[in-house]
């Protein structure tokens, strides 16, 4: 990128973020229809024009760049998001906004708490069409479709790349950039041709039908639908003609395979001077886009079960993949797995509770390490939920095993599924009625009542934090922030 691209790019963020910063909606619906990429582009610290907007509480611009399709969900260099700023600020009016879910909803639920929380791994950039997945024509017309999208797993490894363009083995259409959704179309060589485009997160390879062709010849390769792109709303700025012809094009359709093959074999096919299988999983599927950890999320949860289940549970044959790779019969006529619906036959899903204890004072939180943790890191109790065991008892059970402490009250906050290999990580709040600490040394080997100072220390990476957290990408992480957001509304 020459230095006057660079230049280029530094004014029109900057335009963006300062008209959006003072509301003037007169300069910004121009750029926005001009340049549709800026809408998510941030400036000093991480900060976006939706941030700016809510921080100064223009109400009429955060409402129009959500209705442009802004990521509300984005965070600032102090894991912000907008509505935390909102709130923070005291603009109501704009926290409820950004708060917001379906009205209907709303109606229905009126004592609910319907704070959007979204964690990592779990955006849903993709629609799953389950209904299609026993359609066998439609399944193999999408697979040899050049729009489709196919992502390529080697022993459960993802291909991933650190570049911004794609070489030659990765599939990229910029002729075609209008009919990708949102996250495709800033990726295609349209949206590079402009010069704010980011050039250094890692990426999920991406190819096309003709470069996996012999790979889904081969006997062991494991093949799923993960569903298509979400359509996305037509822009207020569009023509009549373009947003019906928009939502008369099928989206394009993605696949991802698994294969027991040499990793060094399979990065030939990328042509990508910077592709690599990641070696750490719970480090380098952290550095994702929150669209393409979703993706991921899907793909190699069931990829994994698929790898674990190729012979039947109930008799030991050999089962066949069925419904695009969410089933697996068994090939033997007279299995008892045949008859009724059975576990067994569809991905394993493994519920797991994870909880941040509340001291009774209101003003510590209970944290536990392992030996395999980093030096100094501390993170919320977890464990898996038994069968006939309720969400809440597991907290009670799991926290009382792991530190002695008892628990009284439960809430649940959030969610979070964790594809190593296929837990679903659920968050959870709990009230301490018990403060001495036995630790069971099978379990963690520390744990301890932290007060809220120094857990925003460690959280906001104060000048010398006591401890750390686990990364914002986990549930974890995500917890503690939400305990330390219920007063300080940081």
């Amino acid at each position: 990128m020459t230095s006057l691209q660079l230049s280029a790019k530094d004014e029109m963020v900057e335009r963006f973020l300062d008209a959006a910063a003072r509301g003037d909606l007169t300069s910004l619906s121009p750029l926005l229809s001009n340049y549709p990429a800026l809408i998510n582009q941030s400036g000093h610290r991480g900060w976006s024009g939706l941030m700016l907007a809510a921080r100064n509480g223009h109400f009429h611009v955060v409402e129009m760049l959500l209705a442009e399709g802004c990521d509300k969900f984005s965070v600032n260099s102090s894991s912000q998001t907008a509505f935390d700023i909102a709130k923070f600020w005291g603009h109501r009016r704009i926290s409820d906004l950004l708060a917001r879910t379906d009205d209907a909803c709303q109606r229905a639920l009126p004592t609910s708490d319907l704070t959007q929380r979204e964690n990592y791994f779990s955006r849903e950039t993709l629609d799953r069409l389950s209904e299609r997945r026993t359609d066998g024509v439609w399944l193999e017309a999408k697979q040899s479709s050049p729009d489709s999208v196919y992502i390529l797993f080697s022993n459960l490894r993802p291909m991933l790349c650190s570049r911004e363009e794609a070489g030659p083995g990765v599939r990229v259409r910029s002729h075609q950039a209008f009919r990708l959704s949102t996250m495709e179309a800033q990726e295609s060589a349209g949206f590079h041709a402009n010069p704010w485009a980011s050039t250094t997160q890692t990426k999920l390879c991406r190819f096309g039908h003709d470069a996996v062709r012999d790979l889904l010849q081969k006997p062991g390769t494991v093949l799923i639908f993960l569903g298509v792109e979400k359509q996305r709303k037509p822009s207020s700025s569009s023509s009549t003609s373009s947003q019906t012809e928009e939502r008369s094009r099928e989206p394009p359709a993605w696949f991802a395979i698994n294969i027991d093959e040499e990793s060094n074999d399979l990065l030939q096919l990328s042509r990508e001077a910077n592709s690599f299988f990641p070696q750490q999983l719970n480090r380098d599927l952290l550095q994702l886009s929150e669209d393409e950890a979703g993706i991921l999320s899907q793909a190699r949860a069931v990829l994994a079960w698929h790898s674990r289940y190729s012979y039947c549970p109930t008799c030991g044959s050999s089962t066949r993949l069925e419904e695009g790779g969410y089933k697996r019969s068994c090939l033997r006529p007279d299995c008892r797995s045949l008859q009724g619906i059975h576990n067994t036959s569809y991905p394993r899903v493994d519920p797991v509770v994870i909880m941040l204890v509340i001291h009774p004072d209101g003003n510590q939180c209970l944290l536990g390490r392992k030996k395999i943790f980093p030096v100094g890191m501390f993170s919320c109790l977890a464990g898996f939920i038994e069968p006939g065991e309720t969400i809440e008892e597991a907290v009670r059970r799991e926290v009382e095993e792991e530190s002695g402490v008892k628990v009284g009250p439960v809430q649940y906050v959030s969610c979070q599924p964790w594809p190593m290999p296929s837990s679903l990580m659920i968050g959870c709040l709990a009230v301490a009625v018990s403060t001495d600490i036995r630790v069971d040394e099978n379990e963690i080997e520390e744990a301890r009542w932290f007060p809220r100072q120094q857990v925003t220390d460690a959280l906001f990476k104060g000048a010398k934090p006591a401890f750390t957290l686990p990364p914002r990408q986990t549930i974890a992480h995500q917890l503690v922030r939400h305990w330390i957001g219920m007063t300080s509304n940081l």
